[in-house]
């Protein structure tokens, strides 16, 4: 039996990288004794994948990964057991049974990612803070324009390349609204997958240039929503919160 697992990172977990992700939860699932299957050979491991790494100081209510079982109990038993092996920041929110085949790993359904992005101030300097809010007024009023463009370019970079790219066939959708102090929030949703992989940070920072609002340093909170799959056929795409796929364990 496979199936996906939803889990948060908030807190001091989300200095926690991938990798450290990964022995925790194969720690959790043994001292949980979770039937889990193993791969054959010398070195027997795990079967589990995750759908999209989630970069350090990042948090995220909507994660994912996909396990392989030798048996299972329901679903709510399930997360139970998970769950009383869990620090503080981290938790497990949903398990769904899935297919087995190679269409339906979450890796490979990965096709964009919803975000909000806040500013904390609480350690800036009064000057530059003072700044920010100054220039946040009218924001809200520029997502339209700033989406309205043909091209957003920036400058890239990834572990093969680096260069000046157009963000914009990347950017699904953008808001900003400001909160009770003024200071903006923005909400977007953003290409995912090893097609187009879009860091969401790169949207605000080129949203700021546009509007010519002044980010201080340090001082962007991304959070990760959830993660979307493509359910629909290429030319007419159909995202949906993997979180939907599958069906409950009874």
């Amino acid at each position: 039996m496979r199936v996906r697992i939803r889990f948060t990172k908030t807190g001091n977990m989300k200095y926690i990288g991938h990798l450290d992700v990964m022995r925790y939860f194969q720690k959790v699932l043994r001292r949980a004794e979770i039937d889990v299957s193993f791969s054959g050979g010398f070195s027997p491991h795990m079967i589990m994948s995750f759908a999209a790494p989630l970069g350090v100081g990042t948090t995220s209510g909507g994660e994912y990964f996909d396990l392989d079982l030798q048996n299972a109990p329901s679903g709510q038993e399930l997360m139970d057991r998970m769950n009383a092996q869990m620090n503080e920041g981290m938790s497990v929110v949903s398990i769904r049974k899935i297919k087995e085949d190679k269409a339906s790993k979450g890796m490979s359904l990965v096709a964009a990612a919803d975000y909000t992005i806040s500013l904390d101030l609480s350690e800036t300097a009064e000057e530059a803070a003072q700044n920010c809010i100054r220039t946040a007024m009218g924001l809200p009023e520029k997502t339209e324009g700033f989406m309205a463009q043909q091209e957003i370019n920036v400058w890239r970079k990834t572990k093969r390349s680096e260069g000046e790219v157009n963000i914009r066939p990347w950017i699904y959708s953008f808001s900003c609204e400001m909160d009770e102090n003024q200071v903006p929030v923005f909400h977007m949703r953003v290409s995912q997958g090893s097609v187009s992989n879009l860091k969401p940070d790169l949207v605000v920072k080129a949203f700021a240039e546009y509007a010519g609002f002044e980010i201080p340093q340090g001082a962007l909170r991304i959070h990760r929503e959830d993660i979307l799959a493509n359910v629909g056929p290429e030319s007419k795409p159909k995202l949906i919160s993997m979180g939907r796929l599958g069906e409950e364990i009874e």
